[in-house]
C-alpha cells in the first residue's frame, strides 16, 4: 500500500505491506532510526512515538492504522536553527543531567516526557513516575532521568 502520513511535521510517503509495523516503516524506510525496538511487544517504550496527539508504541501499530496521521518521533522534538538541527531543551536535560545512559530506552523516555510536559502534566516526582510508567529502563534507577525531566520543566539546564 501507498502509506501517507505526516512525520516530524513533513510529508511523507512509502509503499509499504499493510500490516508492517510502524517501528519498521520508521527506521527502515523513513530512515528514523532514533525510536528503537527493545522488547516487540509493547512493554518497553523505547519505540514511543506520537501519533495524532497520542502516546503510542510504535511497535504495536500496524502501518495501516496510520494513513493520514500526524506522527512525532524523537527526531521531530529537535528545533530547526541556523545550524541545523538542535537538540530540544529536554533532549538536552537528558544528557548534561545524566538521565541517558545506555540510550536504548532514552528516545521513548524522552518523547514520552515532551507528550506529557506538552500536555500541561505536572513535574513532581510522584506524577513523573506515573506518566512515564510505560518505559523501562535497565540501567538507572530512574531518578536521574526525573531530574532530567524536572529540570528541563523548569527551564534550567
Amino acid at each position: 500500500m501507498k502509506l501517507t502520513m505526516t512525520v516530524n511535521g513533513e510529508a511523507r510517503t512509502a509503499e509499504v505491506a499493510p500490516l508492517k509495523r510502524l517501528l519498521d516503516v520508521l527506521r527502515e524506510d523513513l530512515l528514523l532510526t532514533g525510536s528503537k525496538e527493545g522488547c516487540g511487544e509493547g512493554e518497553c517504550g523505547a519505540c514511543s512515538v506520537v501519533i495524532d496527539g497520542q502516546l503510542v508504541n510504535a511497535c504495536l501499530v500496524p502501518a495501516c492504522q496510520v494513513q493520514g496521521s500526524a506522527i512525532v518521533t524523537v527526531e521531530g522534538l529537535a528545533a530547526q536553527g541556523p545550524l541545523g538541527e538542535r537538540l530540544s531543551d529536554l533532549q538536552r536535560s537528558f544528557i548534561e543531567h545524566g538521565g541517558a545512559q545506555c540510550g536504548i530506552c532514552t528516545p521513548g523516555m524522552v518523547v514520552a516526557a515532551q507528550c506529557h510536559l506538552d500536555a500541561g502534566g505536572a513535574s513532581t516526582d510522584a506524577v513523573l513516575r506515573e506518566a512515564l510508567a510505560g518505559n523501562l529502563c535497565r540501567c538507572t534507577g530512574y531518578q536521574k532521568i526525573i531530574e532530567s525531566v524536572q529540570l528541563a520543566a523548569q527551564g534550567a539546564r
